[in-house]
């Protein structure tokens, strides 16, 4: 399948009512073991014992890949153990609620829907589950499917290093390893009948670096939510593909680090503007409007495929005639949303005849409400405040200004923001400059996270910044919990202390 045919993509417990489209999944993704496939009460029985730990991924409707998982007390187990013996002979009755490693028991992707990167989800499904549950490590016995052909010649050893030297290409080890699992011991008879593997498997390990050992102590669960801030380097491209490439490259970055967003500048396209250096500035913001969908389609596209949600910045866009700043937010479920600046400067009005948009709303996400407002927007505390009646809990300002002045009204309106409405702000902007693009001569930029001011946050209200004037990427986690202890026990809670029986805001 391919990603423009996606309409819509779902991560989803397994139901029993997936039974037979499971069953013709497997056989058809271990096409050369036709046998190996689980029965309809191998399945009910994993989701009796354990329904968190069986998830399915869906696009359209169809069941795409599956990951099946037990939890158990691993010391209880000897390290050459067998699958057999880890599946208590397929009966799943070594599932212990209180054990401390979440075992894989099943991974798999359709053929018809690889390519997408759907293992990746799974996996980072898996990792989400073992640190949720507070459990010390995943494991499972990773196939070598590749092996049968380099057996006569190298031991699994030495496969195992070639392989991670990339020297050899093993599609299920490679994989495992990218996503941060490492090779822990090599176990014979582990499989029977997997003829590929010769009968080895190596056992696979990912370490949750969170586990805490259990305690009595009451604990509050936090929710981290991580951000990726792209401080884009304006600089020529010679076309729309060139530029997307630099994107993905970004995406791929933040994506890497397991970031749940993904920020763009605004106007962060300008740079196409080059080519039409000899129309008029409105006439040339008009040509550059002609990529917005394209992008925009572009960007859902890399939602799905590096499983990020992406806030686009903004771009140009026509609607009846009239030229608008807007933006999408593209989330890693194949659903997209637009959002629009409301308050245009003078020099967007005056020079290439743009509109203030009309709509307003917080959108919701796998990470809870956000929030996004376009520059100038972030200057206006109404915004902000009604976003935060809404929900919000970040508020995403992709932003774009020339002179330092311009910049510090964006900063400090935006901490101001994070202060009044007791949630986190990233900021984003680009730096460098365009000599052959008229009105956007030059940039300047420092990218940030911004804190409320409270004993649970920073001092100073700034949980990460980037440094001035300089392309990189910015990642921080913010912790969507301290945002709720704040409000109730907060040193001061600007949002609960309003005097709404004086005043009252609202939307028309």
């Amino acid at each position: 399948m391919k990603i423009d045919e996606i309409e819509n993509i779902e991560l989803k417990f397994l139901n029993l009512d997936d039974y037979q489209e499971l069953k013709t999944a497997m056989i058809s993704a271990y096409a050369s073991m036709p046998s190996a496939y689980w029965k309809e009460e191998h399945i009910k029985s994993l989701i009796d014992k354990f329904p968190e730990g069986q998830v399915v991924i869906k696009i359209n409707g169809q069941l795409a890949g599956v990951a099946l998982s037990i939890i158990v007390d691993y010391d209880a187990f000897d390290d050459n153990h067998t699958y057999e013996q880890i599946t208590g002979k397929y009966t799943f009755d070594t599932h212990d609620d209180e054990g401390d490693v979440l075992y894989g028991i099943e991974v798999f992707i359709k053929p018809s829907f690889r390519g997408l990167r759907l293992g990746r989800r799974l996996y980072d499904y898996r990792k989400e589950l073992c640190e949720k549950l507070n459990l010390k490590s995943i494991a499972f016995g990773g196939r070598m499917p590749n092996f049968h052909k380099h057996a006569s010649d190298l031991t699994p050893k030495e496969y195992i290093d070639k392989v991670r030297r990339k020297e050899i290409q093993d599609p299920v080890l490679n994989f495992q390893i990218s996503n941060d699992f490492h090779p822990a011991k090599v176990m014979k008879g582990y499989l029977d009948g997997d003829k590929d593997s010769q009968d080895f498997a190596i056992l696979m390990e990912w370490d949750n670096i969170y586990y805490q050992k259990p305690s009595k102590k009451a604990a509050t669960k936090k929710t981290i939510v991580r951000l990726g801030l792209i401080q884009w380097q304006m600089r020529p491209y010679k076309d729309l593909d060139e530029l997307l490439q630099q994107a993905e490259y970004f995406i791929d970055a933040v994506s890497g680090y397991r970031s749940d967003f993904a920020l763009f500048p605004e106007f962060f396209n300008a740079p196409l503007m080059a080519g039409n250096n000899h129309m008029s500035t409105a006439d040339a913001i008009r040509e550059l409007a002609k990529h917005t969908q394209a992008i925009a389609q572009k960007f859902s596209e890399f939602s799905i495929s590096y499983n990020i949600n992406i806030i686009s910045g903004s771009m140009p866009e026509i609607i009846d005639g009239r030229l608008y700043n807007v933006g999408y937010l593209c989330r890693r479920d194949g659903s997209m949303e637009r959002y629009e600046k409301l308050h245009v400067t003078p020099d967007e009005a005056k020079v290439w005849g743009m509109q203030g948009g009309t709509e307003l709303k917080a959108f919701d996400t796998d990470c809870g409400k956000i929030g996004v407002l376009v520059c100038y927007d972030s200057e206006f505390p109404e915004l902000s405040r009604i976003l935060a009646d809404e929900g919000m809990d970040i508020l995403f300002i992709p932003f774009l200004t020339d002179t330092q002045n311009g910049y510090s009204r964006v900063r400090n309106c935006a901490q101001a923001r994070a202060i009044e409405n007791e949630c986190y702000v990233a900021i984003a902007g680009s730096v460098g400059n365009l000599p052959n693009v008229q009105n956007m001569d030059i940039q300047f930029a420092q990218s940030m996270v911004f804190t409320p001011c409270d004993f649970s946050f920073p001092t100073n209200g700034i949980k990460a910044e980037a440094t001035p004037n300089t392309e990189m990427i910015l990642i921080a986690d913010v912790d969507i919990s301290l945002l709720r202890e704040l409000n109730q026990f907060g040193a001061v809670r600007n949002l609960r202390d309003r005097r709404t029986d004086l005043f009252e805001l609202r939307k028309k």
